[in-house]
């Protein structure tokens, strides 16, 4: 992925045509549940426009990571 640029909004709506694509830390996508019951290990959700539907990238698992495992 470029370089991207978070833009607060304020009260943002999410297109319905977006892919709503995870972003974590590292590749495992595992990590210890905290308080808020998310994984330490997960960021945030980036949507990202897409020409297919967005249920073709969650059925390819698709996601973005920070960094990679060693």
């Amino acid at each position: 992925m470029p370089l991207i640029w978070f833009k607060p909004v304020e009260d943002y709506k999410r297109e319905e045509d977006d892919y709503s694509c995870p972003c974590y830390k590292t590749g495992k996508r595992q990590g210890v549940l905290s308080t808020t019951g998310q994984s330490t290990n997960f960021i945030i959700h980036i949507d990202i426009p897409t020409k297919v539907q967005p249920a073709q990238w969650v059925r390819r698992a698709a996601a973005m990571l920070c960094m990679l495992n060693d």
